[in-house]
């Protein structure tokens, strides 16, 4: 209790054995100002549901009524009751204790070591290595009433600790529950713990593990299991919804070329590589960039020695290996004049944007490879352009030039299928920064999908036996402009 707070308004308030406090709770009591929430302890919350106050306050609770428990087993990794209303306390004794809609679960047990932790400095907390040996013992009652996680729950936190904190903090952790295994008694616990952390590392057999992440792990092929839930909303998106065709109008070499300067154009300038057109236009006629800007010239140029290429843009991955051979391969081009961003391999340090993070340098393989079973599954060559993009920019597998390899690969899917290429003109880069972002933060894939709908509509206007038609259609799109007073048009619409 807050001394400061008077009573009445103080949401919990825990009996006392002061006269004159216990005195003033009896008062507010029978003023129907307090009301007992459980034995020993009241609430001036007369409007809310017991059970929803008694949960919001339950660790604080815990530790006033029970001096000495520890919040153990999978409750110290949860901090709440289970579904089914359960939470696990280590003590003195076994018992079960209903509070409303809430069962304490007491296991007899030691009391708190060296390491564990306090919650509001009365309620004692298992601590990790303690936490997950507690979670190995035998559990007799199987979901959300058992004392224990499951193993694939187990595996899939330890896969964490790789995933953050690398061998290192894994290792760290089994050294601990090493230390502390005797002291519990929970030897045998230990060894089931060891050989899980041995068979993630691929140090000791795998055929323990038992979940798909941990499995993916000890074969070399760890991914990040968000990205790929994230995948596969997208792909669920994509497949409940019918598509247009829109045949690439410029079918000659000429006008496939000269539609691949503005592509090369835009996909830079997105990145916020900016030349004028007409500078640009001399760097692809000489094949060399300015003196002044050697790397941005020649990553538009590398970028048009791409995406000019129809031969090469015609071709697609059929397997994994293959989509991670064709993404290094351009992307060597495309960055050969960066050798410090190191053209050719993915990253080998993480890297973000703004406030999002991209995959783990660790685990851009094992992501890449989960999230083509997604994209070898989708037939209409938008949807495969859609999700390709999408899934090499959230991975973000390189240094460097992510975006515009993705460009380049949604691209090249187009091309395969004989449909239009994807401009993402100046105008529009916001709303293509926004439908990325609403996928990615907010896991909202229609914004992104009518973003990258109304590009493609757009794109498909631009044709023409050369490339000052192409500029006038651009131009009287507002393609070049930049700012909120301008939005992309598409002529004739």
């Amino acid at each position: 209790m807050d001394k400061n707070i008077p009573l009445h308004l103080q949401e919990i308030i825990f009996a006392s054995s002061e006269p004159e406090t216990s005195r003033a709770i009896s008062a507010l009591v029978r003023e129907g100002k307090l009301k007992l929430l459980v034995p020993k302890v009241y609430t001036s919350n007369l409007h809310e549901d017991e059970t929803t106050i008694l949960k919001r306050h339950l660790l604080k609770i815990l530790g006033h009524l029970y001096k000495g428990a520890i919040l153990s087993h999978r409750s110290a990794f949860e901090y709440q009751p289970t579904s089914s209303g359960d939470i696990f306390i280590t003590h003195g004794y076994d018992k079960k204790v209903k509070m409303h809609e809430v069962t304490l679960n007491f296991l007899r047990g030691p009391g708190p070591l060296e390491g564990d932790l306090t919650f509001m400095g009365d309620l004692h907390v298992s601590q990790k290595a303690r936490a997950f040996l507690e979670c190995l013992q035998p559990s007799r009652r199987p979901g959300a009433t058992s004392k224990t996680l499951t193993l694939p729950e187990i595996e899939l936190k330890l896969d964490q600790i790789i995933r953050v904190n690398g061998e290192e903090g894994i290792n760290a952790l089994r050294d601990k529950a090493k230390d502390i295994a005797p002291q519990l008694g929970m030897e045998k616990e230990y060894e089931r713990l060891d050989k899980m952390i041995g068979a993630l590392l691929s140090t000791k057999p795998s055929n323990i593990l038992t979940s798909p992440i941990a499995q993916a792990r000890a074969f070399g092929s760890p991914y990040d299991p968000a990205r790929i839930d994230l995948f596969q909303h997208l792909f669920v998106t994509l497949q409940q919804n019918e598509y247009p065709l829109r045949p690439d109008p410029n079918k000659t070499v000429e006008a496939y070329r000269n539609f691949a300067f503005f592509e090369a154009y835009f996909s830079n300038f997105i990145e916020g590589t900016k030349f004028k057109v007409e500078e640009a236009i001399k760097i692809i006629e000489t094949g060399k960039p300015l003196p002044t800007r050697f790397e941005d010239g020649h990553d538009v140029l590398g970028t048009y020695q791409i995406v000019s290429n129809r031969q090469e843009m015609q071709i697609a991955p059929a397997t994994s290996s293959e989509l991670i051979e064709i993404m290094k391969y351009r992307h060597k081009i495309l960055m050969s004049a960066r050798p410090e961003k190191t053209p050719g391999e993915f990253k080998d340090v993480n890297n973000r944007a703004g406030a999002t993070d991209f995959v783990d340098f660790n685990l851009v393989k094992g992501t890449l490879e989960k999230g083509f079973d997604y994209y070898n599954a989708l037939q209409h060559p938008f949807t495969k352009a859609a999700f390709m993009m999408f899934m090499i920019s959230e991975v973000h597998p390189f240094l460097d030039g992510n975006g515009r390899i993705a460009r380049v690969m949604m691209n090249a899917e187009m091309t395969a299928a004989g449909q239009s290429k994807i401009i993402v003109p100046s105008v529009y880069r916001e709303d293509y920064l926004g439908g990325l972002r609403a996928l990615t933060r907010r896991n909202e894939p229609e914004k992104y999908i009518r973003m990258l709908l109304r590009a493609w509509k757009f794109s498909e206007t631009i044709a023409g036996a050369n490339m000052d038609q192409m500029q006038v259609i651009l131009d009287q799109s507002n393609a070049f402009e930049e700012g909120e007073d301008y939005i992309l048009k598409i002529v004739g619409e």
